[in-house]
């Protein structure tokens, strides 16, 4: 599904529906989200949804509605209106059974320094024990200085076959890259060991909706390419539903399923990074070399273009290049529309669209 609409206010065709799959596999269905603080709308109408093993990325300018949108899917802040459903349960009455079917990984937390890794890992994951195979209702919730962990275990909540729970604390450690550190006082840990722990501490509970915010901040290349395999392992082999809010486009792009853009309170675009792109720029630059010359042409149809260019001049086409809008231009072009309170009809129309539709090299 892609959704564009310069007014903040979804179509019937293009608003979200529920899919036509089993009820179960709906794990996020939000419907005309509204949030005030006072006079001020910080939430206008938000919707959206997602399955069950989809990887959303949520996008936004500074002050754009994220946190207060995610705080109030984790249950953390009540809504002014609209209808909020996650994993079957409306986040406000959600209770302890319900929590522990959630893993937050915040920026960072207020760790305890004189612990060791496994010793933290085993305590946290054994509030989650009287939950295994949860998938109901009950209890209160306390958090761990923040955290978004589990509190020791309080009275209801039904029980079902299903997900195990904790996570094997050994296994766990190791799917972090931290087997090596398991018995070091996290107070010695590096920025990096640091992160990849606020991770174990987010998914040691086996979460069906994982919550991550700036997860790998303070990652280098190799700790990020492992991360990213470890979101598509959880969303692939767990069916974890991830929700997550970074300002890393590139990072976006490669992890998300989806990508909702979040502007002035509003959901202005939904879409993969591919369909968002081909939405926002109505033409493709084609670049190629022929007889030792560099040619830039913009073509409204670049497949067609190219079959022409071959036809014409065969073999003697080297070094072929086509690009549309990359991920940041669109973000970019449509933030910039919204924040301007613009509404043009269509993707063709306005002056801000049409200069995003020249990909800079």
């Amino acid at each position: 599904m892609s959704v564009l609409n310069w007014s903040g206010v979804l179509s019937p065709s293009a608003a979200w529906h529920v899919p036509e799959e089993p009820a179960e596999n709906l794990v996020l269905d939000v419907r005309d989200l509204r949030m005030r603080y006072g006079r001020t709308d910080v939430l206008s109408g938000v919707s959206f949804g997602a399955r069950r093993g989809e990887v959303l990325a949520l996008l936004g300018p500074n002050g754009a509605g994220k946190t207060t949108t995610i705080e109030i899917l984790e249950g953390f802040r009540m809504r002014s209106s609209g209808q909020v459903s996650v994993l079957g349960t409306d986040p406000a009455r959600g209770g302890e059974a319900w929590r522990a079917r959630i893993g937050v990984v915040l920026q960072s937390w207020r760790d305890h320094g004189k612990w060791r890794v496994r010793e933290l890992l085993a305590h946290l994951g054994s509030y989650y024990a009287p939950y295994s195979g949860s998938g109901g209702h009950g209890g209160v919730v306390s958090s761990q200085g923040g955290s978004g962990v589990m509190g020791p275990p309080g009275r209801g909540g039904s029980r079902a076959p299903g997900v195990p729970r904790p996570w094997d604390v050994d296994e766990l450690i190791a799917t972090v890259g931290l087997t090596e550190q398991a018995g070091q006082r996290i107070r010695r840990l590096s920025g990096g060991q640091r992160r990849r722990l606020d991770v174990a501490i987010g998914i040691v509970g086996r979460p069906e909706l994982l919550f991550l915010d700036e997860p790998t901040a303070g990652f280098d290349p190799e700790a990020r390419r492992e991360f990213h395999d470890l979101v598509h392992r959880l969303a692939d082999r767990e069916e974890a539903t991830i929700l997550l809010t970074t300002h890393d486009l590139d990072e976006a792009e490669k992890l998300a399923d989806r990508i909702l853009i979040l502007a002035a309170g509003r959901i202005i675009a939904d879409g993969s990074a591919d369909e968002l792109s081909r939405l926002m720029s109505t033409q493709a630059e084609v670049r190629w070399s022929r007889d030792g010359q560099r040619f830039v042409h913009s073509a409204d149809e670049p497949t067609r273009f190219v079959r022409e260019l071959f036809r014409q001049y065969g073999e003697s086409v080297e070094d072929l290049e086509v690009r549309r809008a990359s991920l940041e231009d669109t973000y970019m072009a449509l933030v910039r529309q919204a924040e301007s309170g613009g509404s043009g009809s269509g993707l063709g129309g306005g002056d801000a669209i049409r200069k995003f539709t020249v990909v800079a090299g």
